[in-house]
């Protein structure tokens, strides 16, 4: 009697009634999934019969998982299709035909915006792009958007630090000499705690103090005097610049300076850098007084003209290259001569300090 297949033998065991939806992948295991209703006689007993149902095994399954990736893949497409339609995916194919990519900004473009952003730090993207599009839109048809703009800024946050340095430590244009006189008015609490109030003009070419008082009283007209005196030792400028407080910006004292011819300038409320010769001078002296002790206003008075000549004849500017405000002021180049002469200079028990080279 010829032995039975496989598949036969399944199908007279009762199983085969499954045959139908069993996938084709599966049909080398059969007969090992069916130990207990298949005799022992009917299973292949070499070797080879089982290598040929691995290689055959090997091939249904990579035809299943091809119709199984086909049918998903037809199963997705639409979907993926409505997405295209809908904007999400846009590819090269779905680009009307006069698409093109906007060409790179200049080099100068984000120069420009790492230098608004340098100058203007609180400010934000939406505004810098508007002061960027409002100066170069119409002269040179470039434009920027706050994107943009806010990619720049965040790429050279470092570059911006470092600009902004640069702008703070910048020298300011040069004046001519005795052409604008700083003033302002400063105090000092002596041992009484009595607040003693202190005038200074600086002349900004120089930077060197032309007065320095105590004031007995706080008033337009002593302001006035003292102004005077200075003018007739000096010669009259052309601009005076002050703050807005009351006795500057009085009636009296602007009266006076337009029948002297002198222009007076206020700065903006809140900004005192705008006078910044004078309230830097003030800085150095305030660094002195606050080691130093005053009981009176006329030790005051004593102490000041020795701070004041510290402070022209003395000691070396930064800004004026290592020369003193006098030397400026009188046109001496302190690095072209040989000073025949030299002198320790020393007063407010050594607070001030240094070498006094006579013209």
């Amino acid at each position: 009697m010829r032995p039975l297949s496989p598949l036969e033998s399944v199908r007279q065991t009762g199983v085969g009634l499954l045959y139908p939806f069993i996938p084709l992948s599966l049909y080398p295991f059969i007969p090992l999934s069916l130990y207990p209703f298949i005799p022992l006689s009917l299973y292949p007993n070499s070797i080879m019969m089982y290598l040929l149902f691995i290689v055959l095994l090997i091939g249904l399954l990579t035809l299943d998982l091809f119709f199984l990736w086909h049918w998903s893949a037809n199963l997705v497409r639409p979907f993926g299709a409505r997405q295209r339609e809908c904007g999400r995916h846009r590819s090269s194919a779905s680009k009307p035909a006069g698409f093109r990519l906007a060409a790179p900004k200049p080099v100068w473009v984000k120069d420009e915006i790492i230098r608004l952003k340098a100058l203007m730090p609180d400010a934000g993207c939406r505004k810098i792009a508007a002061v960027f599009n409002r100066r170069f839109a119409k002269h040179r048809n470039v434009s920027v958007g706050k994107t943009f703009v806010s990619t720049v800024i965040r790429k050279h946050l470092y570059e911006i630090q470092i600009l902004r340095q640069q702008i703070k430590h910048q020298r300011p244009w040069p004046v001519a000499k005795n052409r604008v006189w700083g003033i302002d008015l400063t105090s000092k609490v002596d041992t009484r705690k009595n607040s003693q109030t202190i005038f200074a003009i600086v002349e900004h070419a120089s930077r060197a103090a032309l007065t320095l008082k105590a004031l007995p009283d706080k008033s337009s007209i002593t302001l006035l005097r003292y102004l005077l005196n200075c003018i007739e030792q000096y010669g009259k400028p052309t601009i005076i610049r002050t703050d807005n407080e009351a006795v500057l910006t009085s009636r009296l004292f602007r009266f006076a300076l337009k029948l002297l011819g002198i222009r007076h300038h206020t700065i903006d409320m809140h900004c005192p850098w705008q006078n910044g010769k004078v309230e830097r001078f003030f800085g150095t002296l305030k660094q002195k007084l606050n080691h130093w002790e005053i009981d009176s206003l006329a030790q005051l008075n004593d102490a000041l003209p020795l701070f004041r000549f510290w402070y022209n004849h003395v000691r070396p500017h930064q800004y004026l290259d290592g020369r003193t405000p006098a030397e400026v002021w009188s046109g001496d180049n302190i690095f072209q001569r040989q000073s025949k002469k030299e002198y320790w200079f020393e007063a407010w028990d050594g607070l001030l300090r240094g070498y006094y080279l006579p013209p």
